[in-house]
């Protein structure tokens, strides 16, 4: 393929992304109806674009969506609603990622960032665990799995000054944990992660302010857990490292908080005067403080300009360039919703009831099986959207639908510090020059033990008794 002919079909796929973006936006917010027919094209026409330019891993996710497929429409008569649905599903996830990425290109240009990364990976070694672990948080918030890259990079240049290689390799691998448990502990709670907008969306009556307070809980146990356990397992050394003092303070952490600010306040007030969910109001929050956020930075060099430049090449590069990743979540949330109603089925021929279950058994389950199934490469998306429709309603079950929010939640976070094949455990791989297995096995064996158990506890009391 020539430069022009990829440059053209690039063109191509962004516009489609845009495309698909706006018209979740519209169902979202229940505006032109009548344009939603052309969803599901535009999710297929991206769906073949990509395929043809993925590597043959991720070509296997579509030749799977295809098989289940031609399975449903063989087996079930109105199978074209279920592939409508998990078109739908696509299509949202291809737009939350699209929204969210806006925000990190910004914030990888900000100076602001830039200096608090490395005010945060400069800590001195007794508190630098909890302060990439608070610090973390934040950036994981605006970045996504940019946070891992930046404060990745950063931490490797600090521990780059160090000419102990034993203190070295401690030093790398404490900065690393800190800053993939920081992200995960975010997935909880957050309005940006997927955790939280797939979870609300498969779990019938449930939204995120309900399942925020909880969430928070889950992720301070997260947090909490990796900081015990690296103050209780602190290496000993042969000898004293050297302790400078960070450059900086922390008043460079404060363009960030009042970032975050905004966003939070932006999306708690328009949830409580809108009945829009808290997803269509992310996918338009985050690219309008994206756009702000890029004029204040081009303000001094012809701002209108700049932006214009930038968010063209956001359309036509960036956002093309994420086809591996936007292949592997679009599918996986197409096959866990096509997947899903051929298992129920067959699970009721089976004779499985899944209702005969105490309660509090199929809670806590979650919070096991989503990170089990990670081992075996299932994306945590594909887990929840496969599990979720197969379970008992909230009613049934006698407890409220944030509870079970919570328990997916948990389960999904405990999978993005413990599978080899999630993009946290093989970027901190890549960061430590080990693999993503050791990783998730080795590095977080412990921690993702303990931290199953103390959510498990979790889930089941507040579900039950609070």
């Amino acid at each position: 393929m020539t430069n022009g002919n990829r440059e053209k079909i690039d063109l191509l796929t962004g516009l489609l992304l845009i495309a698909i973006t706006c018209l979740v936006i519209f169902h979202e917010w229940h505006v032109a109806a009548w344009m939603a027919p052309a969803k599901p094209v535009l999710v297929v026409m991206v769906a073949c674009i990509f395929a043809a330019q993925v590597r043959f891993s991720r070509k296997a996710f579509v030749a799977v969506a295809l098989g289940l497929t031609l399975a449903l429409a063989v087996s079930t008569a109105d199978w074209q609603g279920t592939v409508l649905d998990g078109l739908g599903s696509a299509a949202f996830i291809a737009a939350f990622f699209s929204a969210l990425s806006t925000l990190r290109n910004v914030a990888q240009t900000s100076p602001a960032v830039q200096a608090a990364g490395r005010f945060l990976s400069g800590q001195r070694p007794g508190r630098r665990y909890a302060a990439l672990t608070v610090g973390g948080q934040g950036f994981a918030l605006l970045l996504n799995y940019g946070a891992i890259q930046l404060l990745g990079a950063l931490a490797l240049a600090n521990a780059g000054s160090e000419p102990n290689a034993e203190v070295r390799g401690h030093r790398i691998r404490r900065m690393l944990l800190a800053i993939q448990r920081a992200f995960v502990s975010t997935l909880p709670w957050s309005p940006l992660s997927f955790a939280m907008a797939i979870s609300v969306s498969v779990v019938p009556g449930a939204s995120w302010s309900q399942a925020m307070v909880p969430g928070l809980v889950s992720s301070a146990l997260l947090a909490g857990v990796g900081w015990g356990l690296d103050t209780a397992f602190k290496p000993r050394l042969s000898v004293t490292p050297r302790r400078p003092e960070p450059s900086g303070s922390w008043a460079s952490m404060l363009p960030m908080v009042a970032l975050l600010g905004v966003l939070v306040v932006s999306v708690i007030t328009l949830s409580a005067v809108t009945d829009v969910r808290i997803v269509g109001l992310v996918v338009v929050i985050v690219p309008v403080i994206a756009l702000v956020w890029m004029l204040i930075q081009h303000w001094a060099h012809a701002p209108v300009r700049s932006v214009a430049t930038r968010v063209g090449d956001y359309v036509i590069k960036e956002l093309p360039g994420y086809r591996g990743e936007l292949t592997l979540l679009m599918m996986a949330g197409y096959i866990g919703t096509v997947g899903s109603a051929l298992l129920g089925p067959l699970m009721q021929r089976a004779g499985l009831d899944l209702s005969v279950l105490p309660p509090w058994v199929i809670l806590v389950s979650f919070v096991w099986l989503i990170p089990l199934a990670g081992q075996v490469g299932m994306n945590p998306i594909l887990a929840v959207t496969l599990i979720a429709p197969l379970i008992p309603g909230a009613d049934s079950l006698g407890v409220a639908p944030p509870a079970i929010v919570v328990a997916l939640a948990a389960g999904w976070a405990l999978s993005g510090a413990s599978s080899p094949f999630t993009a946290t455990t093989l970027l901190i791989g890549s960061f430590a020059g080990i693999s993503a297995l050791r990783v998730g096995w080795v590095w977080n064996g412990v921690y993702t033990l303990s931290c199953g158990i103390a959510l498990s506890i979790w889930v089941v009391l507040y579900a039950f008794v609070l």
